[in-house]
């Protein structure tokens, strides 16, 4: 199989046999992908935040 007929194939398939969603749910899925994105770097910000704060207190002792 020499490259051309591998990138005619490609194309072929992409275009005929491919299902494609549709963009609305695109978009949805985007926000949603975003919206815990979000979510998981706030959790992730306040356990740093606690862990510094508790550790900051831990060496104070000493």
């Amino acid at each position: 199989m020499n490259l051309k007929n591998f990138v005619l194939e490609s194309y072929d398939e992409m275009k005929n046999k491919v299902t494609w969603p549709k963009f609305s749910f695109l978009q949805n899925s985007a926000v949603l992908v975003l919206v815990a994105s979000m979510i998981f770097a706030l959790f992730i910000g306040v356990v740093d935040l606690g862990f510094e704060n508790i550790m900051t207190w831990f060496y104070d002792l000493f």
